[in-house]
């Protein structure tokens, strides 16, 4: 299979998630490295009238996952931890993180993650450790 036809696969594989119908988010992966985007809506505030920080979380893990499994074409990579720093609040736009991977062994990956509202402004960054999983990746997870 080509790094393409995998990257491609795992796209899908995000879309099918169900928690995805809640987020709609849009995935874009490439060799250690994705781009996760997430339109801020009304039902993302706290009561401060800014985004909530799962939303935060939720792109900047999900970019630095994505990244890493670009590199991994047979397993299901798991989020081991995640470090997150949330920098400036945003209360519109989109929410984008870049995720890339900056440290690799045979099992264990390291992944950095920026979010950035449509200005370019960080409004957080984050890092996370991740491991390869014994479950193979499957069209039962969505790998079609």
């Amino acid at each position: 299979m080509s790094h393409e036809t995998h990257y491609r696969k795992l796209e899908r594989m995000y879309y099918s998630a169900p928690t995805n119908e809640y987020f709609a988010p849009k995935l874009t992966v490439s060799e250690g490295k994705s781009v996760v985007e997430i339109a801020v809506r009304d039902d993302f505030m706290h009561g401060a009238g800014s985004v909530h920080g799962c939303f935060y979380f939720k792109a900047m893990d999900d970019a630095a996952f994505f990244a890493v499994s670009s590199l991994v074409a047979d397993e299901f990579v798991l989020t081991a931890s995640f470090n997150l720093y949330l920098t400036r609040p945003v209360a519109e736009g989109t929410l984008r993180a870049e995720g890339e991977v900056v440290h690799q062994s045979r099992r264990l990956f390291v992944a950095e993650a920026r979010l950035m509202n449509d200005d370019g402004k960080e409004l957080g960054r984050g890092s996370g450790t991740y491991m390869r999983s014994r479950m193979p990746l499957s069209a039962e997870m969505g790998y079609r």
